[in-house]
């Protein structure tokens, strides 16, 4: 591992081209969900009702999200057995690919049944893909940078997540203002996942040029590579460290599908904000979560990721409250300002990966995260969303009261974590 203190160029570009696949994950994610509906009403039959279409639409969706730990654990048990690199060179062709079909295929009034059953194909493959893309460039990063410099690496890295969704919405806001409704139904909506596509081929070639990581080369020289399947390894060795590393991806999961994801449409659906202005907010929100993290990253690298999760989490569930009591009370210019805090207070998941990469040793870290990671967010990605519209019959901030129950989880989850695997004074 290299001694020197500092990031170099090396590590600069290493990071920048690691953070690519993340950021068109997250930005096929927004855009995939900003066309659901007239994606249920061109890949489905007319006939169909719009609310079983929709929910075909979304199942589709969902599907991607089934396979992850799938792919995850296939695609990291090759990358603890041949190396990082090759598998993160996969991992986002497969992304790019099916992103660049979705744009151009068929729709079903040229071949019917075979439209939806292609769709459904290509958010397969690419939730394969995602399984293994994310634990690779956490991995792939942190074997690469110095020791002390882990941190601010992995938050880099996770804010890379949040540009992609970033650069998502500002791709559909463009798309809406630059084209008329009809022109968007007839061909304007190809144009995203086109560009998109196209974007993750570019990646794929210029990670061409990234070099494997210096601690697979030292393990593959001393011979000191996985012996066993290393998923096996990892269940039968390290079960402390993957719940604690799945219940820190809750947490992860939490702070990005509902206060960033999900918060527009309770701003325009329970608090009567313009689309635009809930737009503008989530934007900002957006960059306040790329700088926390790479704050909780520079925090971390100092006091370790232990204690930066515990008082994060108070962080998040205080900015929360105040932040959803205040909405209907209070001026959009003050719900504007706790917003972007709650945002900053939400860039803490960037040192979730932070915390699973100490947890695993080297010879099946990739398989440890992919793991950990996916399996959780499967899990909560699936019941997160309707969880929160369960309770929302309850009360309108009802999406609060899962936050305040994440939060809780996730600080004595950091006091497990420190107790077993950081040294505390």
């Amino acid at each position: 591992m290299n001694a020197q203190p500092y990031l170099s160029r090396a590590d600069k570009r290493t990071l920048g081209l690691s953070s690519l696949g993340g950021a068109l994950e997250f930005y096929d994610f927004v855009i995939y969900v900003f066309y659901a509906k007239l994606i249920s009403e061109l890949f489905f039959p007319s006939t169909l009702s719009p609310f079983w279409a929709m929910l075909n639409t979304y199942g589709i969706f969902a599907a991607g999200y089934f396979f992850r730990p799938l792919g995850g654990v296939v695609m990291a048990h090759f990358g603890d057995l041949i190396g990082r690199k090759r598998l993160f060179s996969l991992s986002i062709l497969l992304m790019a690919l099916p992103t660049l079909m979705i744009g151009i295929m068929p729709t079903f009034e040229s071949i019917g049944y075979a439209a939806p059953l292609l769709l459904l194909l290509m958010r397969v493959i690419q939730g394969i893909a995602i399984g293994g893309e994310i634990p690779a460039a956490w991995t792939f990063v942190s074997e690469h940078v110095p020791e002390r410099r882990i941190g601010i690496a992995n938050g880099l890295l996770t804010a890379g997540l949040s540009l992609g969704i970033l650069l998502g919405a500002l791709m559909s806001l463009f798309i809406s203002l630059q084209f008329t409704e009809a022109e968007i139904k007839d061909w304007a909506w190809r144009v995203p996942f086109i560009l998109g596509g196209i974007f993750g081929f570019v990646a794929l070639y210029l990670r061409s040029y990234l070099k494997e990581t210096p601690v697979f080369k030292a393990m593959q020289a001393k011979k000191e590579l996985a012996k066993e399947l290393p998923v096996k390894q990892v269940l039968l060795s390290h079960k402390t460290a993957v719940g604690i590393g799945m219940l820190f991806t809750w947490f992860l999961t939490g702070c990005v599908v509902v206060l960033i994801l999900a918060m527009p449409n309770l701003l325009v659906a329970s608090f009567g904000f313009e689309r635009a202005d809930a737009f503008k907010m989530q934007s900002a929100a957006i960059l306040m979560q790329m700088l926390g993290c790479i704050i909780a990253g520079v925090l971390a690298d100092r006091f370790g990721a232990g204690k930066v999760i515990l008082l994060g989490s108070i962080f998040v569930a205080a900015m929360a409250g105040i932040f959803y009591h205040s909405l209907g009370h209070v001026e959009a210019s003050t719900v504007f300002m706790l917003y972007m805090l709650l945002g900053l207070s939400s860039g803490t998941v960037g040192m979730v990966s932070y915390s699973m990469v100490k947890m695993f040793p080297a010879q099946i870290r990739f398989s440890g995260i992919s793991f950990s990671y996916n399996l959780a967010y499967a899990i909560a990605g699936g019941i997160t969303l309707p969880l929160v519209q369960w309770l929302s019959l309850y009360s309108n901030i009802g999406a609060l009261y899962y936050i305040w129950t994440v939060c809780l989880v996730t600080l004595f989850t950091a006091l497990l974590y420190r107790s077993k695997f950081e040294k505390t004074a």
